[in-house]
Order: structure tokens, then C-alpha cells, then sequence
């Protein structure tokens, strides 16, 4: 199966997932085990048979296999059952799903791959509690079908514990300090992952802003229209509740290019800078966030570069920040 175009519009609130498969060896030797799993198809830059993998010295983890070239790329590939401590059973159907996201081409070695379904992110669940202990914080969603549950993987988290270089780091000697008197500057996030969640909100504080935290579009979204209700009210400037909005992509109910559509076509709210951060952030994939009138768009993890765009973005709307407001 080779990359599909079914790629959306954008701001639809929907998604195209590639599902695939790991069938588990069973220890007693019966029917092996399958479990079903999702990835965003705008990560995916093609689905190929397993190729010849060349082993590399001094690897430190199990789950990666070694690398394999592909039209004059060297690709490394990571067995994604080893990951998920699971043995998979090899067939002659095994497949390998080459992404692309945080910048960075990988390779995952899979049991097979079934189809593509178009879906709402309004059907994707959040994971629960137990599900995310259970998985070690490695699902992002949950999708039901009529036959099997699929489980959303978070790819990035998979990358990160493979490459701590790839993971979210702050650049405390790259971030831009902010005067005392400015530590009114109010920000407000949305991202599903609790983690990256703390670290955006960590950095932000320490750059002098308050922060409030959502867990997907929807939340900001109503939260965004009580502050516009609120300014109306009180006669105050949008700007005495929130300054910036940061916004992952992918969230369950609904996505970053959702809640900045809404944003960007509302008479009040379209004046409020949209930063979307996320790992769908590439060359390829930027046009959709610029469609949607996003103010900036940043790749993890270059979380410093998000801090510093959100003082310019401010700047740019309402003057020096050096002046500061009347209230806070």
C-alpha cells in the first residue's frame, strides 16, 4: 500500500488513520494474539514490504532493528512490538510504515496494515486512566468499532524513548525573559498530553506568563467563548483575560486546526494570536495550518522557539511589552 492523498481539508475536525496490525506469538502455541492500532495518515509517507536491514554497532535498544535505504535515505526501522514488550509472530505479510513527524523520518515494522478509515475526532476517546498506566502513557486515543477496539499510539513518545535527542527540551540560555511588570501576559493551552502539557506551561511561567491548561480544543474553545461573553460584559479588552493561544493538533473531540478555524472566523476572538505546536509541523504538512490562519506554527520539540514566537506575536498586536497595563 503505498501513500494515499486522501489528505483532508483543513479545519474539518476529522482524520484519516492507517490501521494496522501486531499479531503476538501465543505462549501456548495456539492462534496468535492481534491487536489493532491507528496513525494519523498525515504522518505516514508510505507503507512498504519489509525491506533489507542492515544491523547497527552499538545500538541500545532492542526495538531498533537497524537502519535500510530508501531512495538514497538511510531509514532507521523500529519494531514496534518489541516496544510494546510484545513478541510478534512474522509472517510473510509483515510491513513497514514509514512517517515522517517532529522533523524526522522513521520507520516502524508492523504485522500488516488493514485500511484507512475517515473518521471525526469527535469519535476518538481519550484514553482513560487505567489504560494510559496500563500503557505506559503510550496511547493517545481511543477509536471503537462494531468488531475491535483500535488504540491510537503515540509515535513521538515512541521516537523520544528511543532518542532522548528527540525528545522535548528546554533552552533556558535561548528564552526570552520578560519584565517583571509584564507577568500579566495570560496564555492558554491545549494539547491532550499531560506531559507536554506541564513542560509548555513550565516554560511559559517561566517566562512570566499565566497559564491556563486545557486537554483538547473543545475545552478552549468553550473556555475562549466565556471570556469573550465575560469582555462584552465588563466592557473589558479580550486581552485582560488571554494574550496567546497554544494548540497541539491532534486531540481527541477536537483538533488544533478545528479550534483555530473557529477562532480565526470569529468577529472578537480572530484578533488573539494561534501558535499550533505539533509534530505535523513539516514542509509538507504547514499549508494546512496556514489555510486555517494559524499565527505561527512550531514542531516539537522546539519548545524555546514556541516561547519566543508568543512574545512576538503579542508584540506585533498590541505594542512593546515593556509598557505595562493598566490591570492584570
Amino acid at each position: 500500500m503505498a501513500q494515499t492523498n486522501i489528505l483532508l481539508e483543513s479545519g474539518t475536525n476529522e482524520l484519516e488513520l492507517v490501521e494496522f496490525y501486531i499479531d503476538e506469538e501465543n505462549p501456548e502455541g495456539g492462534e496468535p494474539y492481534r491487536g489493532y492500532y491507528g496513525v494519523n495518515v498525515a504522518k505516514v509517507l508510505e507503507i512498504i514490504r519489509m525491506p533489507s536491514v542492515t544491523k547497527m554497532p552499538g545500538r541500545s535498544n532492542a526495538a531498533v532493528l537497524g537502519t535500510f535505504n530508501l531512495r538514497s535515505k538511510v531509514i532507521p526501522l523500529v519494531d514496534l512490538s518489541r516496544w510494546l514488550s510484545k513478541k510478534i509472530k512474522t509472517s510473510d505479510e509483515t510491513k513497514v510504515i514509514v512517517s515522517e513527524f517532529n522533523r524526522t523520518i522513521a520507520a516502524f515494522m508492523v504485522s500488516g496494515v488493514t485500511r484507512i478509515h475517515r473518521i471525526s475526532w469527535q469519535e476518538v476517546e481519550p484514553p482513560g486512566s487505567h489504560l494510559t498506566s496500563f500503557s505506559n502513557d503510550s496511547v493517545t486515543g481511543v477509536v471503537r468499532f462494531p468488531d475491535r477496539i483500535l488504540l491510537i499510539l503515540d509515535m513521538e513518545k515512541v521516537l523520544g524513548d528511543l532518542n532522548p535527542s528527540l525528545a522535548m527540551h528546554l533552552e533556558p540560555d535561548q528564552l526570552r525573559q520578560v519584565r517583571p511588570q509584564k507577568d500579566c501576559l495570560k496564555a492558554l493551552i491545549a494539547d491532550d498530553s499531560a506531559s507536554i502539557r506541564r513542560m509548555i506551561a513550565a516554560m511559559l511561567e517561566k517566562s512570566g506568563f499565566q497559564v491556563t491548561q486545557t486537554t483538547n480544543g473543545r475545552e478552549a474553545w468553550d473556555l475562549l467563548a466565556s471570556h469573550k461573553s465575560h469582555a462584552a460584559e465588563e466592557q473589558r479588552p479580550l486581552y485582560d483575560y488571554v494574550d496567546v493561544v497554544v494548540s497541539d493538533i491532534e486531540m481527541p473531540i477536537m483538533d488544533g486546526h478545528n479550534l483555530t478555524k473557529r477562532i480565526k472566523e470569529d468577529p472578537v476572538l480572530k484578533e488573539l494570536p494561534v501558535i499550533l505546536f505539533s509534530s505535523l509541523i513539516t514542509d509538507r504538512l504547514r499549508h494546512k495550518g496556514e489555510a486555517v490562519g494559524a499565527d505561527g506554527q512550531v514542531s516539537k520539540p522546539d519548545i524555546t522557539v514556541l516561547t519566543n514566537m508568543a512574545f512576538e506575536l503579542i508584540e506585533a498586536r498590541q505594542g512593546p511589552l515593556d509598557v505595562k497595563r493598566e490591570t492584570c
